[in-house]
């Protein structure tokens, strides 16, 4: 096996990914799917998004989704900082309405504060920190389950004003496209479950390219509806900054916070990485169906944070992976298909670059 170069900065916001994300914006914006076009765009994005949760559905397994339901503390901690503090910062953040951020941006940065948490990249950066792998695996995975519900609930609350298209069937359309294929993910995971947990990469592939249709369709939509020139540059350095701030106060918050209510050091990673963190793969639908046409800038504050996330957690879990009270690397286990092994390294870190 090829090992990293020990001293390549692989920590480092240089990912194709990234690139892929800017280029599809790009072409959004030069040829923007329109009419038929866009019906045929729309329909793909939302069939690579329910394979994408049939998939996770089929790699999670039951008895991890049991095991964790023991560790019912910690579980409630991170849905409380990803659906009861992260929106309470997102409505104090609306102070800053018009002086930093205008109300269409707004929304979207309100919108990213509902957004259920992450699967993929919590685990990866929990395993590179020495933390409480199998409780990330089971707090993204009840995050992204219960954010079907509770985010468009939410955002009908606290955005509406006409900005969120909610009604029943705007839920309904959420469920059938994210819960539906996950749980029949779980009921064929018996059968299916070892293939799809070997073929990494394949799962890879659906996880970017359901995230790139979705954007390019969102984007699409907001280039035909002419939303773009309500955005200057300046007002999207604004936006990074009180991104930044607000990434921060949860990183601290998370992490002092589980510190209080006596968590081991482990648990404490899982509900930092974990409650930490915003969904691109889960948000970008949600965003196409209750924002429709203005869903391009309503997403535009969740794919700036996603970026940032992951390079700031990046840093944040080597560091922790060298803290003296970090486990040997040789105790620290992954649970796979219901069995426990090693975590490595490298396979942490692929999955970080899968973007999630």
């Amino acid at each position: 096996m090829n090992r990293r170069t020990p001293h390549l900065p692989s920590w480092l916001p240089i990912d194709p990914f990234i690139l892929a994300l800017v280029s599809v914006v790009a072409l959004a914006a030069l040829l923007p799917a329109s009419g038929r076009a866009a019906d045929v765009a729309s329909g793909c994005s939302t069939g690579a998004v329910a394979l994408l949760f049939f998939l996770y559905g089929a790699r999670l397994s039951t008895r991890e989704a049991l095991d964790g339901l023991r560790h019912w503390r910690l579980h409630l901690t991170v849905l409380a900082c990803t659906f009861v503090v992260f929106p309470l910062l997102g409505l104090v953040a609306g102070r800053l309405v018009p002086f930093l951020l205008t109300p269409q941006l707004y929304h979207g940065l309100l919108f990213l504060c509902l957004v259920p948490s992450t699967i993929q990249s919590s685990i990866a950066f929990t395993s590179i920190a020495r933390g409480n792998v199998p409780a990330a695996i089971v707090a993204g995975s009840f995050s992204s389950l219960a954010g079907i519900v509770v985010t468009p609930l939410l955002a009908a609350a606290l955005i509406g004003g006409g900005s969120v298209g909610f009604s029943a069937d705007s839920v309904l359309k959420i469920v059938l496209q994210l819960l539906v294929p996950f749980l029949a993910g779980q009921l064929l995971r018996r059968w299916i479950g070892g293939f799809v947990r070997r073929r990494k990469k394949p799962l890879k592939i659906v996880d970017r390219g359901s995230i790139l249709l979705v954007v390019y369709t969102a984007f699409s939509e907001g280039v035909v509806a002419g939303i773009w020139h309500q955005v200057t540059a300046v007002r999207l350095l604004e936006l990074l900054a009180v991104e930044a701030v607000l990434l921060a106060v949860m990183l601290v918050l998370t992490w002092q916070g589980a510190r209080r209510l006596g968590f081991t050091r482990d648990d404490r990673i899982a509900i930092q990485f974990a409650g930490s963190k915003k969904s691109l793969a889960a948000g970008l639908p949600m965003a196409s169906v209750l924002f429709g046409a203005q869903a391009g800038l309503a997403v535009l504050p969740l794919m700036l944070f996603h970026q940032m996330q992951l390079m700031v957690c990046a840093v944040i879990a080597k560091r922790r992976s060298r803290d003296p009270e970090a486990r040997d690397p040789e105790q620290h286990t992954l649970l796979v298909g219901g069995s426990v092994r090693p975590a490595r390294h490298e396979e942490a870190t692929e999955t970080t670059r899968a973007g999630r």
